[in-house]
């Protein structure tokens, strides 16, 4: 059960970028959609494909009929997509966390809804320090100055980014997290 390789990056991690920033790294296309659909579904080239350039991650929407609701749903998994497979380099002895994360936290409790425009840039940030960590998620949430139930209620929010959590633990001989 390997866990693919993260892509990593200098500087500030893609998902943290604010839209215009994010949007000067993207190559984003249109095209027409495959698949079964409704009676205007394939007559506008509705279906969007982003690729994030420097780390080569690439997502598509088609569900919807239109093209603006499928660049609003590309550009959400993108940053989603993006907070679980790239990762930073961090030292966590000297780790300070952002003041996004910060802003968010109240005490040793992280509030964040996972429909937030702040999630996934929350979500990368724990990605960052639990894989430095390898995959010790108690030491984590004491780097990140959270409780582990809350880092752990942030992580399961996002499916891939909580099956990879457990990957990477149970690959080291630990119990996988409860979902």
């Amino acid at each position: 059960m390997s866990i693919p390789p993260p892509i990593m990056v200098q500087g500030t991690h893609p998902s943290m970028l604010d839209d215009d920033a994010l949007r000067t790294e993207c190559e984003e296309t249109f095209g027409r959609q495959r698949g079964p659909g409704g009676q205007h579904r394939n007559r506008r080239d509705s279906a969007v494909t982003l690729r994030h350039v420097p780390t080569g991650v690439e997502i598509s929407a088609t569900e919807r009929r239109s093209q603006l609701d499928n660049r609003r749903v590309a550009w959400r998994r993108l940053r989603l997509k993006l907070a679980r497979r790239v990762r930073r380099r961090i030292n966590t002895n000297q780790y300070q966390p952002t003041d996004l994360w910060q802003q968010r936290r109240q005490g040793n409790k992280i509030s964040v809804s996972p429909k937030s425009a702040d999630y996934p840039a929350l979500l990368a940030e724990a990605m960052d320090v639990i894989e430095a960590r390898a995959w010790d998620v108690g030491g984590a949430a004491g780097t990140l100055e959270v409780t582990m139930s809350q880092l752990v209620r942030l992580v399961r929010h996002d499916r891939g980014a909580f099956e990879r959590v457990n990957k990477g633990r149970t690959n080291r001989g630990w119990p996988a997290l409860k979902d």
